[in-house]
């Protein structure tokens, strides 16, 4: 199975506040990898790197092998932000076809593209809503939804379950399952919830810009002699002290 993603010891500073230190992962095609820790820890900054919108003071990462930041592998990349960035002044519908003509993607396509993501997050029935009447939790459904647009190879998705109601966050994690075992796709999540890490194939436990472990959810339980992921997180938290 081929590397999807290559991460080599990467650090990152802001000012005098250290964020990302010394970070180095392996990704491997069509998993489904989660960083997993508190507000704080580090992961949307490395998921920023990874995405290309920002740059590591050392270190390097590729993807698709190829160095980042890199503007040619932006087709193939989805991301949803954690903070929402959509055109509140246009529909639903509006802004996923905007974002979709950045794509070369056919009449056809687009219009299959905007059906089938709109469906999975729920939003059919309110594509011709403006985006300024949506709630906090439609908001970023819609910006899941514009992160699957384009069919990408790669999607990375920063907390892409806060503010959904249960019965739709099993929804979204049942087709995140699908995409990877019928379509091949690497996925990353990043997110606080502990259960929800269980569903990842590999999961690295980040804290104070460091990876504290990394492994499959079974191998880090029989690590620590846990039951639970926040067990796990515990113990690996008092070993790094």
């Amino acid at each position: 199975m081929s590397v999807s993603i290559e991460i080599e010891n990467i650090s990152k500073s802001f000012g005098k506040k250290q964020v990302l230190n010394g970070i180095h992962l392996s990704i491997e095609e069509g998993n489904l990898y989660g960083f997993i820790g508190p507000s704080g820890a580090g992961k949307t900054t490395l998921v920023k790197m990874i995405v290309g919108m920002d740059k590591p003071d050392s270190g390097s990462i590729k993807v698709l092998n190829k160095q980042m930041p890199n503007l040619e592998i932006l087709k193939d990349i989805g991301y949803m932000a954690q903070s929402d960035a959509l055109y509140t002044t246009l529909t639903g519908k509006e802004n996923l076809t905007f974002f979709a003509s950045l794509y070369k993607l056919n009449k056809a396509e687009m219009k299959y593209r905007i059906s089938y993501a709109a469906g999975l997050v729920n939003l059919t029935d309110e594509l011709n809503k403006k985006v300024s009447a949506y709630s906090g939790g439609m908001k970023r459904r819609l910006s899941l939804a514009i992160a699957l647009i384009q069919n990408p190879k790669i999607l990375i998705l920063d907390e892409p379950t806060v503010g959904i109601d249960p019965e739709l966050k099993i929804g979204i994690w049942n087709e995140l399952l699908r995409l990877k075992n019928e379509e091949g796709k690497t996925i990353i999540v990043t997110t606080h919830v502990m259960e929800e890490a269980q569903k990842c194939d590999y999961i690295a436990m980040v804290r104070d810009g460091r990876i504290l472990t990394r492994g499959t959810p079974d191998e880090l339980k029989t690590l620590y002699h846990a039951s639970t992921f926040d067990e796990v997180f515990l113990h690996a938290g008092r070993m790094e002290t």
